[in-house]
Protein backbone atom coordinates (compact mmCIF):
# COMPACT_ATOMS: atom_id res chain seq x y z
CA UNK A 1 0.00 0.00 0.00
CA UNK A 2 1.31 3.40 -0.94
CA UNK A 3 -0.02 6.53 0.90
CA UNK A 4 0.86 10.38 -1.02
CA UNK A 5 4.67 9.94 -2.20
CA UNK A 6 5.43 7.36 0.51
CA UNK A 7 7.25 4.28 -1.30
CA UNK A 8 7.52 1.06 -0.31
CA UNK A 9 10.87 -0.70 0.21
CA UNK A 10 10.65 -4.74 -0.08
CA UNK A 11 14.10 -5.91 1.99
CA UNK A 12 14.74 -9.12 1.82
CA UNK A 13 17.57 -11.48 3.09
CA UNK A 14 19.65 -10.63 -0.04
CA UNK A 15 19.68 -7.15 -0.15
CA UNK A 16 20.46 -7.35 4.36
CA UNK A 17 23.91 -9.30 3.38
CA UNK A 18 24.71 -7.21 1.07
CA UNK A 19 24.19 -4.27 3.20
CA UNK A 20 25.88 -5.55 6.15
CA UNK A 21 28.65 -7.44 4.19
CA UNK A 22 29.21 -3.22 2.27
CA UNK A 23 29.35 -1.93 5.52
CA UNK A 24 31.23 -4.33 7.85
CA UNK A 25 33.63 -6.55 5.21
CA UNK A 26 37.07 -5.24 6.24
CA UNK A 27 39.90 -6.59 3.53
CA UNK A 28 42.14 -9.35 5.08
CA UNK A 29 45.22 -11.09 3.62
CA UNK A 30 44.03 -14.38 2.91
CA UNK A 31 45.19 -17.49 4.77
CA UNK A 32 46.22 -19.35 1.64
CA UNK A 33 48.71 -16.60 0.15
CA UNK A 34 50.21 -16.84 3.70
CA UNK A 35 50.64 -20.70 3.74
CA UNK A 36 51.74 -20.55 0.29
CA UNK A 37 54.47 -18.48 1.14
CA UNK A 38 55.90 -20.58 3.99
CA UNK A 39 55.57 -23.08 2.09
CA UNK A 40 57.77 -21.34 -0.68
CA UNK A 41 60.82 -20.69 2.00
CA UNK A 42 60.62 -24.29 3.11
CA UNK A 43 60.78 -25.76 -0.36
CA UNK A 44 63.87 -23.58 -1.20
CA UNK A 45 66.45 -26.55 -2.23
CA UNK A 46 70.49 -26.14 -1.41
CA UNK A 47 73.45 -28.33 -3.41
CA UNK A 48 73.73 -31.31 -1.92
CA UNK A 49 76.19 -31.71 0.56
CA UNK A 50 79.64 -33.20 -0.59
CA UNK A 51 81.25 -37.18 1.17
CA UNK A 52 84.39 -36.26 2.97
CA UNK A 53 87.21 -38.15 1.31
CA UNK A 54 88.50 -39.66 4.19
CA UNK A 55 87.54 -40.08 7.97
CA UNK A 56 91.02 -39.42 9.04
CA UNK A 57 90.34 -38.60 12.37
CA UNK A 58 88.79 -42.42 12.50
CA UNK A 59 91.55 -44.16 10.73
CA UNK A 60 94.54 -42.39 12.70
CA UNK A 61 92.88 -42.05 16.14
CA UNK A 62 96.39 -41.64 17.80
CA UNK A 63 97.37 -38.58 15.75
CA UNK A 64 93.73 -36.84 15.91
CA UNK A 65 94.30 -37.19 20.21
CA UNK A 66 97.74 -35.96 19.93
CA UNK A 67 96.39 -32.93 17.79
CA UNK A 68 94.00 -32.16 20.16
CA UNK A 69 96.38 -31.88 22.65
CA UNK A 70 98.85 -30.29 20.95
CA UNK A 71 95.97 -27.27 20.14
CA UNK A 72 95.92 -27.58 23.72
CA UNK A 73 99.02 -26.12 24.37
CA UNK A 74 99.42 -23.93 21.76
CA UNK A 75 96.33 -22.15 23.02
CA UNK A 76 97.85 -21.53 26.70
CA UNK A 77 97.96 -17.76 27.35
CA UNK A 78 96.14 -16.56 24.21
CA UNK A 79 93.65 -14.05 24.47
CA UNK A 80 90.47 -16.56 23.31
CA UNK A 81 88.91 -14.02 20.81
CA UNK A 82 92.41 -13.09 18.96
CA UNK A 83 93.09 -16.80 19.42
CA UNK A 84 89.96 -18.00 17.25
CA UNK A 85 90.67 -14.41 14.82
CA UNK A 86 93.79 -15.97 13.51
CA UNK A 87 92.46 -19.17 13.21
CA UNK A 88 89.58 -18.30 10.92
CA UNK A 89 91.47 -16.22 9.34
CA UNK A 90 94.29 -18.62 8.73
CA UNK A 91 91.26 -20.88 7.67
CA UNK A 92 90.18 -19.06 5.32
CA UNK A 93 93.78 -18.34 3.46
CA UNK A 94 93.91 -22.02 2.97
CA UNK A 95 89.75 -22.87 2.15
CA UNK A 96 89.29 -24.94 4.94
CA UNK A 97 85.58 -25.25 5.31
CA UNK A 98 85.02 -27.01 8.43
CA UNK A 99 87.63 -25.07 10.10
CA UNK A 100 86.28 -21.60 9.12
CA UNK A 101 82.48 -23.28 10.18
CA UNK A 102 84.09 -24.37 13.33
CA UNK A 103 86.18 -21.21 14.17
CA UNK A 104 83.51 -18.76 13.35
CA UNK A 105 81.27 -20.40 15.91
CA UNK A 106 83.74 -20.54 18.24
CA UNK A 107 84.64 -16.70 18.17
CA UNK A 108 81.18 -16.16 18.19
CA UNK A 109 81.15 -18.10 21.99
CA UNK A 110 83.86 -16.46 23.21
CA UNK A 111 81.85 -12.89 22.56
CA UNK A 112 83.34 -11.59 19.34
CA UNK A 113 81.49 -9.66 17.14
CA UNK A 114 79.47 -10.63 13.96
CA UNK A 115 81.15 -7.53 12.15
CA UNK A 116 84.93 -8.47 13.28
CA UNK A 117 84.12 -11.81 12.02
CA UNK A 118 82.95 -10.82 9.01
CA UNK A 119 85.80 -8.25 8.46
CA UNK A 120 88.54 -11.09 8.51
CA UNK A 121 88.41 -11.07 4.44
CA UNK A 122 89.39 -7.97 4.10
CA UNK A 123 91.07 -6.83 7.32
CA UNK A 124 93.70 -5.20 5.74
CA UNK A 125 91.42 -2.66 4.79
CA UNK A 126 89.01 -3.18 7.61
CA UNK A 127 91.80 -2.26 10.50
CA UNK A 128 89.67 0.00 12.47
CA UNK A 129 87.94 -2.82 13.56
CA UNK A 130 90.66 -4.47 14.87
CA UNK A 131 93.10 -3.55 17.91
CA UNK A 132 97.09 -2.81 16.53
CA UNK A 133 98.04 -6.07 18.53
CA UNK A 134 95.30 -8.28 16.61
CA UNK A 135 96.40 -6.44 13.28
CA UNK A 136 100.36 -7.84 13.94
CA UNK A 137 98.81 -11.05 14.71
CA UNK A 138 96.91 -10.96 11.75
CA UNK A 139 100.28 -9.88 9.61
CA UNK A 140 102.08 -12.81 10.88
CA UNK A 141 99.53 -15.17 10.20
CA UNK A 142 99.36 -14.30 6.86
CA UNK A 143 103.25 -14.43 6.50
CA UNK A 144 103.31 -18.29 8.22
CA UNK A 145 100.60 -19.44 6.47
CA UNK A 146 101.92 -18.22 3.15
CA UNK A 147 105.46 -19.10 3.23
CA UNK A 148 106.25 -18.59 -0.09
CA UNK A 149 104.81 -14.80 -0.72
CA UNK A 150 101.48 -13.71 -1.88
CA UNK A 151 99.30 -10.49 -2.35
CA UNK A 152 98.86 -9.71 1.03
CA UNK A 153 100.63 -5.80 2.24
CA UNK A 154 101.41 -8.33 5.36
CA UNK A 155 104.42 -9.84 3.48
CA UNK A 156 105.59 -6.55 2.44
CA UNK A 157 108.27 -5.39 0.14
CA UNK A 158 109.57 -8.75 -1.54
CA UNK A 159 107.31 -11.26 -0.11
CA UNK A 160 107.20 -14.71 1.56
CA UNK A 161 109.77 -16.04 4.63
CA UNK A 162 107.84 -14.63 7.17
CA UNK A 163 109.52 -10.54 6.75
CA UNK A 164 111.64 -9.31 9.32
CA UNK A 165 108.73 -5.92 8.97
CA UNK A 166 106.14 -8.53 9.80
CA UNK A 167 108.00 -10.58 12.59
CA UNK A 168 109.39 -7.21 13.95
CA UNK A 169 105.65 -6.29 14.68
CA UNK A 170 104.27 -9.13 16.45
CA UNK A 171 107.50 -8.86 18.18
CA UNK A 172 106.44 -4.99 19.43
CA UNK A 173 103.07 -6.24 20.61
CA UNK A 174 103.52 -9.82 22.37
CA UNK A 175 106.20 -10.69 24.88
CA UNK A 176 108.52 -13.14 24.04
CA UNK A 177 107.01 -16.25 25.74
CA UNK A 178 103.38 -14.90 24.29
CA UNK A 179 104.85 -15.04 20.74
CA UNK A 180 105.92 -18.25 20.71
CA UNK A 181 102.79 -19.30 21.74
CA UNK A 182 101.17 -17.58 19.08
CA UNK A 183 103.31 -19.03 16.21
CA UNK A 184 102.85 -21.93 17.59
CA UNK A 185 99.15 -21.83 17.24
CA UNK A 186 99.48 -20.82 13.81
CA UNK A 187 101.29 -23.61 12.87
CA UNK A 188 98.67 -25.84 14.42
CA UNK A 189 95.57 -24.19 12.80
CA UNK A 190 97.77 -24.66 9.38
CA UNK A 191 98.06 -28.59 10.40
CA UNK A 192 94.22 -28.55 11.21
CA UNK A 193 93.13 -27.04 7.96
CA UNK A 194 95.54 -29.44 5.62
CA UNK A 195 93.61 -32.41 7.05
CA UNK A 196 90.30 -30.46 6.73
CA UNK A 197 91.08 -29.53 2.72
CA UNK A 198 93.07 -32.58 1.42
CA UNK A 199 90.24 -35.48 3.10
CA UNK A 200 87.39 -32.73 2.27
CA UNK A 201 85.94 -32.27 5.20
CA UNK A 202 82.10 -30.97 5.77
CA UNK A 203 81.40 -27.77 7.22
CA UNK A 204 77.86 -27.48 8.96
CA UNK A 205 77.62 -30.21 11.59
CA UNK A 206 80.53 -28.94 14.50
CA UNK A 207 79.00 -27.75 18.09
CA UNK A 208 80.71 -25.66 20.28
CA UNK A 209 83.07 -27.22 22.62
CA UNK A 210 82.67 -30.62 20.80
CA UNK A 211 86.00 -31.28 20.79
CA UNK A 212 87.64 -29.70 24.17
Amino acid sequence: MTNGDARTTTVTPETTAITETAETTVPTVPTETTETTAETVDTVEYAPEHTPRLAWAELAPEVFKAMLRLDAAARKGLDPKLLELVKIRASQINRCALCVDMHSKDALAAGESVERIIQLSAWEESEHFYTEKELAALALTEAVTVLTGGTSQAFGTGGGFVPDAVYERAAKHFEEAELAQLIAAITVINAWNRFGVTCRLVPGHYEVGQYK
